[in-house]
C-alpha cells in the first residue's frame, strides 16, 4: 500500500505572524506565498500543519 502524502501551499504572508508560526512554516519548507511542498502524511507533519492551518492550503496526494 502506497503511503499518502500531503501537498501544502502557503497562501498567506508570514509577516504579521508570531515567531513560533514562522519557524513552523520554515520547518515545513515554506518561505513565500505560492510555494508548495509535498510532505509525508505523518502525525508530526499533521501537527505542524495544524499550527499554521490559517496560512496554508492542504491537499492529499496519492503517489
Amino acid at each position: 500500500m502506497a503511503s499518502s502524502k500531503l501537498k501544502v501551499t502557503q497562501v498567506k504572508s508570514l509577516i504579521s505572524q508570531c515567531e513560533k508560526n514562522r519557524k513552523v512554516a520554515m520547518g515545513l519548507g515554506l518561505n513565500r506565498i505560492g510555494k508548495s511542498v509535498v510532505v509525508e502524511n505523518t502525525p508530526a507533519f499533521r501537527g505542524m500543519i495544524k499550527k499554521v492551518i490559517h496560512l496554508v492550503k492542504v491537499e492529499e496526494v496519492n503517489e
